[in-house]
């Protein structure tokens, strides 16, 4: 059986989406997070990713368009180096790779369910699961720092988010290994309209589907 190719995704802190003002005083950033993310229900929008071993080296690179919509769909569909297709259904994670013409699947559960990305859809999770405070200036960028306040299931350490004056701009996530994901983010939809289909997997035809 052919072994899957999994990329560090962003469900686990992976691929937030605000488009907030950068400001200079923390409690004006925290102030424009909750008025952003009043309402919020869908983002969309395209991503570079890089990811970082333990001494800083780049171990692989890749890009592609992210989809999500409240309280717990979403689409990562990477495009290069190669292809994957990741859906998460609100039940389950599918991993389509169409060169292996393989597909993964596993119950959707605590990591989506306690990540960044899911927490700033649904608006209620954000204090309750994390820590959020203010990470200054750098790069040109507004910085806040993410971590989560129980460290039992958490898939990362802390993650940095950054911010321009279009928005959300980058994502820093360090896991417990060291481990670094650095995710630059272009322009982004906010409360676009989504098919549901989005949110749909279905194996194709021939293909071995692997998991429970």
């Amino acid at each position: 059986m052919k072994a899957a190719r999994i990329h560090k995704i962003g469900f686990s802190g992976l691929s937030i989406a605000l488009a907030l003002a950068s400001g200079s005083a923390w409690a004006d950033a925290r102030a424009q997070l909750d008025t952003f993310t009043q309402g919020l229900k869908t983002l969309d929008g395209g991503f570079t990713q890089q990811v970082y071993d333990q001494k800083g080296r780049l171990k692989e690179s890749s890009a592609g368009k992210v989809s999500m919509s409240s309280p717990n769909l979403f689409r990562w569909q990477y495009v290069k180096p190669y292809q994957q297709l990741i859906v998460a259904d609100g039940k389950t994670v599918w991993i389509y790779e169409p060169d292996l013409q393989q597909v993964s699947k596993r119950p959707q559960g605590i990591e989506e369910q306690s990540s960044p990305l899911a927490a700033l859809v649904d608006r209620s999770k954000l204090d309750k699961q994390f820590n959020v405070a203010d990470g200054g200036q750098n790069g040109g960028l507004e910085w806040l720092t993410l971590t989560p306040k129980t460290k039992a299931g958490a898939s990362f350490e802390n993650a940095q988010l950054g911010f321009n004056q279009r928005g959300l701009a980058k994502v820093v996530i360090t896991d417990g290994l060291g481990q670094r994901t650095e995710m630059n983010f272009g322009t982004w939809k906010r409360n676009a309209r989504l098919p549901a289909s989005s949110f749909r997997f279905s194996p194709p035809k021939g293909v071995d589907v692997i998991g429970q």
